[in-house]
């Protein structure tokens, strides 16, 4: 794959008690510290399924943010472009494990990050931008303060005057979107991403986020229960397609939560000019079969690694066509991340085609 994947977006420093220990009973005491975010994240996976990305931020200037661009660079990211300043900190974020009927937790610390602190007079988007031939953002990094909605939105606006497609993951964050008094959560999200997501030749999300930012749901799917109305969706995909016209493709994660160790996984990419949508996986009629993940090592960074799958997939000439070949495709890419400690997705592309063409076994390589 020749094209390079960008992807613009806040990256912390992640701390997690071992195992699936919570934070009252390790501290005072060791945490396990990796790095983490969502557009971060996609590149370092695009990277290791052998795909060219470039990772675009700004950080401060010190030795954490070194030690990370190392990280990715190591991975085969570009980092060359990150903008570096003396302004502000690398946000942090700790993350505890769920297990069985205990779900997973997370605690911000994130306040005066740099990228929150930086408004789009201070990039270089054409730039950073040069050589690039699609940008990935989401709707994390608008959560984070005006400052960074602006840029989002600006580097957007550049991106498509530059002739760079542009996908966005909705990525709604209850816990973000705070930076406005005047108005709830959901209206700041609904009113800033209104300006970013008509930009997006792609749109992705799962079963909260359309209903979250836009109002748009899925008639008999209950996330608190884990149900999901998988025909549902095609009317949540046909309704963001038809409120998003640039938007060719609408993928939507699908997870059923039966506990914090126990998920269905599956995924749909609808195509707008066929009308049609396509599912992963499917058994051998044809049916939507979500795989089941029933030992969860790690879900963070899930939706994550099916970004980087589905982009992979589009830009791959064994995958692009038919659109269900680049969903399947996706789908296990994010499957094998729940397998995986930490936030990146350390699968290759032989992983991903071995899972997505039927080999569930886990037997061992020999």
């Amino acid at each position: 794959m020749s094209k390079v994947i960008a992807g613009f977006g806040e990256v912390m420093l992640r701390l997690c008690p071992a195992g699936k220990k919570r934070l009252e009973q390790v501290l005072p005491g060791a945490l396990e510290a990796t790095f983490g975010g969502g557009e971060a994240n996609v590149c370092a996976s695009v990277a290791m399924l052998g795909g060219r990305s470039r990772y675009l931020t700004a950080l401060p200037d010190n030795p954490i943010a070194r030690a990370f661009a190392n990280q990715l660079r190591g991975l085969g990211v570009d980092v060359e472009k990150i903008h570096y300043s003396k302004t502000g900190r690398m946000g942090v974020y700790y993350a505890e494990h769920g297990s069985a009927l205990r779900g997973s937790n997370v605690v911000y610390d994130r306040e005066y990050s740099t990228i929150a602190m930086t408004g789009p007079e201070q990039y270089d988007f054409p730039t950073m931008l040069a050589g690039v031939d699609h940008l990935h953002l989401s709707g994390i990094t608008p959560a984070l303060s005006e400052k960074a909605y602006l840029s989002t939105l600006g580097i957007a606006q550049t991106a498509a005057k530059m002739g760079v497609t542009i996908s966005i993951d909705l990525n709604f964050r209850k816990k973000l979107w705070n930076w406005d008094p005047t108005c709830s959560r959901n209206e700041l999200a609904r009113k800033c991403m209104n300006a970013i997501v008509p930009l997006a030749d792609v749109i992705i999300g799962n079963e909260e986020d359309a209903s979250d930012v836009f109002g748009i749901t899925s008639e008999g799917s209950s996330v608190e229960s884990g149900k999901i109305n998988v025909a549902g969706y095609l009317d949540v995909a046909r309704q963001l397609a038809a409120k998003f016209q640039k938007a060719k493709f609408i993928a939507i994660t699908l997870r059923e939560s039966i506990s914090a160790d126990h998920n269905n996984w599956g995924g749909m990419l609808y195509d707008k000019a066929s009308d049609r949508a396509s599912f992963a996986p499917l058994d051998e009629h044809g049916d939507y079969c979500p795989y089941q993940i029933k030992d969860i090592v790690d879900r963070f960074g899930g939706g994550d690694s099916f970004c980087a799958g589905l982009l992979t997939a589009l830009f791959h000439p064994d995958w692009n066509t038919p659109p269900a070949k680049a969903v399947s495709f996706a789908v296990a890419a994010s499957a094998l991340k729940h397998t995986i400690p930490g936030d990146y997705n350390y699968t290759n592309y032989a992983d991903v085609v071995n899972l997505a063409g039927g080999n569930t076994s886990g037997r061992v390589k020999r």
